[in-house]
């Protein structure tokens, strides 16, 4: 199949997220407008601890309007590595911290232009007090194993692409 030749774009709107009117010329000539997700890459970590739990957080999201429990992560820096995005998201969300190890990467979905990298941290220690963001309000929650499945296949995480390839890449599905 040949890629549609982008024939330009306009700016719909900018706030917390920017979207981007993208049109393209179909291989048969049609002209076509999609609504694009302009975002910054992220990084997400499946962060486990010696004794086997996963380190999640509890926050609320505007979306669904709902408190969530999440895995951590955000936004990459410019000019940061997302290895070092991951530790701090990660260190900053739980105050957990351990050595990141790559997993993978993967797009956000078909009208977004974020890549998600994600990590996971094996042996992942409580070094420090949480210190979130300015607008995060967030709540450790260590989960076993099992329940973070359980939750991965129930519907209410974000980032289920996230944690079924950490978990896969560590051979614990």
């Amino acid at each position: 199949m040949e890629p549609w030749q982008k024939v330009g774009e306009r700016p719909l709107y900018r706030g917390y997220r920017t979207i981007t009117g993208r049109r393209y010329r179909s291989p048969e000539g049609e002209l076509h407008e999609f609504d694009v997700k302009v975002e910054q890459p992220t990084a997400v970590v499946v962060a486990l601890t010696p004794a086997g739990e996963v380190v999640l957080v509890r926050e609320f999201r505007p979306g669904p309007e709902a408190v969530l429990l999440e895995l951590p992560g955000g936004g990459i820096d410019e000019g940061e590595a997302p290895a070092d995005a991951a530790s701090r998201e990660l260190l900053e969300e739980t105050g957990y911290a351990g050595e990141v190890e790559p997993v993978g990467s993967m797009l956000d979905c078909a009208y977004s232009t974020r890549v998600r990298h994600v990590f996971a941290v094996r042996e992942a220690r409580c070094v420090a007090r949480p210190s979130p963001g300015v607008g995060e309000h967030t709540e450790v929650a260590l989960v076993s194993l099992g329940d973070f499945r359980e939750h991965l296949r129930g519907g209410r995480l974000t980032d289920v692409g996230p944690g079924y390839l950490a978990l896969d890449r560590l051979g614990l599905l």
